[in-house]
């Protein structure tokens, strides 16, 4: 990305206030007051047989452990340096851009019915490749199930816990009432998972299909990517044999307030064209589009 922009008023800690945006989309904050009232929910598959080759071959290069989660985050970091609209989120009535890209993920501590659970953030910029994806994902993921200290997350949610049920709600409305004006402090907002650019989850390891997943009111992440277990489907072909081809099937939930239909298709096929084509994420992208707010 170029220089950051400087901080003017009106923007906030994590984005810049788009002040030239058509008055349509600008008023449209107004209208559907949260993220539940301005979902929109889209499914595809994907043939990810060339992609299942590409990780076996580069897991053998020295990548072990490089898998499909891996490739969802590129393509979604690729889209963003392509189509970074799909990277602003709403907050206080007023759309912003991003300055991050911040990727959330749940994880369990103990791969085991009874383990403990917790999210981890990282910040990754439009040029980063699937090499710095594979690095920074599974050294946070190692630091976590190594049994390292707890993440800003546990301490943060471990603190309200102590206090009476009262006493939460009222912190958890001052958090609104802060997060409406965007005061909220740079430590608290590294430590929320509700604060973000994306979910992505990937429900294959549990060997069960993608759901729907649903977008938090709390806080400002705007979109929320779910993958399932790998399947086969028998397609035919224009001579009459039928071939058999590996498919993968994903889920979107986003909030469409952000940017309009049409972009997010754009942004939909860069996606699944990423997915199908996992090599172009090897290296950075010629250019990255800055969001002009419009």
């Amino acid at each position: 990305m170029g220089e950051k922009k400087r901080r003017r008023w009106g923007d906030r800690k994590e984005g810049r206030w788009l002040r030239g945006l058509d008055p349509y989309y600008a008023l449209t904050p107004y209208i559907m007051k949260t993220k539940n009232d301005a979902c929109n929910y889209f499914n595809d598959s994907v043939e990810i047989s060339e992609a299942d080759r590409y990780l076996r071959r580069k897991r053998a290069e020295g990548m072990p452990g490089l898998g499909m989660l891996h490739l969802f985050i590129a393509a979604y970091i690729r889209v963003v340096s392509q189509k970074p609209a799909v990277n602003r989120f709403v907050s206080g009535r007023r759309i912003y851009a991003r300055n991050d890209i911040e990727y959330v993920m749940s994880i369990k501590k103990e791969m085991k019915s009874d383990g403990g659970e917790t999210s981890l953030k990282l910040k990754f910029r439009p040029d980063d490749t699937l090499q710095t994806v594979y690095e920074k994902l599974n050294a946070a993921v190692e630091e976590i199930r190594g049994g390292q200290q707890d993440t800003s997350t546990d301490k943060v949610a471990a603190a309200f816990m102590k206090l009476p049920r009262f006493i939460i709600q009222f912190l958890i409305n001052l958090v609104l009432l802060f997060d409406y004006f965007g005061l909220l402090p740079q430590a608290l907002l590294d430590a929320s998972p509700f604060h973000g650019s994306i979910i992505i989850t990937d429900l294959g390891s549990l060997g069960i299909p993608p759901v729907y997943h649903h977008l938090y009111n709390l806080g400002n992440l705007p979109a929320f990517v779910a993958f399932g277990a790998k399947r086969r489907e028998n397609e035919v072909q224009p001579d009459g044999t039928v071939k058999q081809k590996k498919v993968l099937d994903y889920t979107v939930v986003t909030d469409e307030r952000i940017c309009d239909g049409f972009y997010f298709a754009q942004a939909f096929k860069y996606f699944k064209s990423y997915l199908r084509h996992p090599e172009v994420l090897e290296t950075p992208p010629e250019t990255v589009v800055e969001d002009d707010g419009k």
